[in-house]
This record gives C-alpha cells, structure tokens and sequence, in this order.
C-alpha cells in the first residue's frame, strides 16, 4: 500500500468550464454526449431556453424550457453567466449553479455557440477552457444536417448560410478539433479535458503542498 502524505490530501482541484462551439452539425453535441459517458467528474450545463423542445429532448435533462418574459426578467437581473438570441430563442447558463460546481471541483461542459463562448471569457477567463469543432468541408457539414432529419429544409438553409459566419469566430478558441472522424475528436477533447485539470493554477492548495516538501514534511 502506497503512503499518502496529509499534505497532499490538501491539494484540491478547482473545476474548470469546457466550451464546446461548432456551426450546426459539425459534431459538437454528439461529443458532448459521448465525453459525459467517459468521464464521471465533468457534468452538463443545462441551459434555459425560450424554443420549443425537439422530438426526444426532455425538460431538465437535455434545456430548461421557459417563457420569454421569465428569461428576460432572469436577464436584467443577472442571473446568468452567459445568453444569446440564437435562430430567433434565447438561451442562457444559470449563474449560480456553475459557481457551486466548480468551487466543488468538478468541471462543467457547455455546449454553446462563440457569442456565449465570448461572455464567460469576459466574466471567468481563467476558468474557461474553449474548443472549436469545424466540418472536414462544406458537403460534410450539409450532409450531416440533413441526415439528422431534426429540421425543415428552410431551416437547413439558414443554418448553412449562419455557419460561414460562426466558423470565423475559430481564432478566438483555445483549441480546434476538425471533426473528420467521431472517435479520434472524442478521444481529442478528453485529453484536452485531462491536460487542462492539471494546470498549476486549478491545483488548489499545491503551493502549501511544496512548501511542506522543501521542509521535509
């Protein structure tokens, strides 16, 4: 049995916010779900949203569904971490709720697009961790958008014309993964996750935790 030093129990990690952004069907909330499914010390943001919910998303697990005018009253009193007016709803992170997460040191993953993505940079930089998922190509990203079968063909066509617009937004990530293969981009993101845990700066309580070495405790 290895021996454990009291010092080192007292290092404790701070959780970090990992951002996932990508136009419409290039991938991201496949890889989401799939590194929920990996690791146990990430959780999901559930945001609120003012859409209707899709065929399969359920109420607490996939959004928080609510009327607009409960969302603009949580807005001017700002109760959120981030929100956005995407296709034509609103969608916001609680506050609160990703403050407690991450003081308990677990992380939280967030799937959002660059316009939410810039808010948390500008509210907890040094808590934020952000990848941008890009298409192999444009046939792709068409391709996919259609085979999901979740939106009418107008609707495809805007998404297609708005994804030239989001994927300018990639120099402002941390991190880009081209998603022309699914296991090697989840396999991508979670050693970015793993790496970022071990940051310096997220290791509370490490510096005491030296000190204690270069004394001979």
């Amino acid at each position: 049995m290895t021996a454990h030093s009291p010092a080192l129990e007292k290092i404790q990690r701070r959780g970090l916010m990992l951002v996932l952004s990508s136009p419409s069907g290039a991938g991201k909330t496949t890889i989401s779900r799939r590194l929920l499914d990996l690791d146990d010390e990430i959780n999901l943001s559930i945001s609120m949203t003012t859409r209707r919910p899709r065929p399969g998303e359920e109420e607490g697990r996939d959004y928080h569904f609510i009327d607009p005018e409960t969302f603009d009253l949580m807005a001017h009193r700002g109760d959120f971490l981030e929100h956005a007016r995407v296709f034509g709803h609103y969608y916001g992170t609680p506050l609160h709720q990703v403050q407690k997460t991450l003081s308990a040191g677990r992380d939280v993953l967030f799937d959002i697009d660059w316009q939410g993505t810039q808010q948390i940079a500008e509210k907890a930089r040094d808590d934020l961790v952000s990848i941008f998922v890009l298409p192999p190509s444009w046939q792709v990203l068409e391709r996919r958008l259609h085979t999901r079968a979740q939106d009418a063909p107008a609707e495809i066509n805007r998404r297609m014309a708005k994804a030239a617009d989001e994927m300018s937004h990639w120099a402002e990530y941390d991190y880009i993964i081209i998603n022309h293969d699914l296991e090697a981009s989840i396999a991508a993101v979670h050693a970015i996750l793993q790496s970022e845990r071990l940051k310096r700066s997220r290791q509370v309580g490490l510096a005491h935790f030296v000190k204690d070495l270069q004394k001979g405790a």
